[in-house]
């Protein structure tokens, strides 16, 4: 197949909510990546994140296997240090093949439950 997506991407606007209602796992609060690896090889996934007054963390590691989708709850990564709840952040991921980055957010903070979806800016390496 021909290789889908790119190999950088930034994420601007995380900021883990930090109160959920409903019972857990399905109703807490959490911000998302959807990585996409259409491509037939396994990808190298490396994600930094960037705050406002503090130095980058990271690079968290994972990997996704070739075509195949990973949905992975930012609230989840801990290694090496996890991500504030309610601190605003931005994350940029970087991939040894091309791949497609959707960002999700759930806030489950009230009874009235938001979601929000938007693809991550893609780097064609111009810039």
């Amino acid at each position: 197949m021909i290789p889908l997506g790119r190999r950088r991407w930034a994420i601007p606007g995380g900021n883990i909510p930090p109160d959920s209602t409903g019972p857990e796992p399905r109703w807490t609060s959490f911000d998302e990546l959807c990585v996409l690896n259409a491509g037939d090889g396994e990808a190298s996934v490396a994600i930094t994140i960037y705050y406002e007054d503090r130095e980058p963390v990271g690079p968290y590691k994972i990997r996704i296997a070739g075509r195949r989708v990973r949905q992975l709850r930012l609230n989840d990564l801990i290694d090496p240090e996890a991500i504030p709840l309610g601190t605003a952040y931005a994350c940029v991921v970087e991939s040894s093949v091309p791949v497609v980055v959707q960002f999700v957010r759930q806030d489950t903070g009230r009874a009235e439950n938001a979601a929000l979806g938007l693809m991550g800016y893609p780097d064609d390496g111009t810039g």
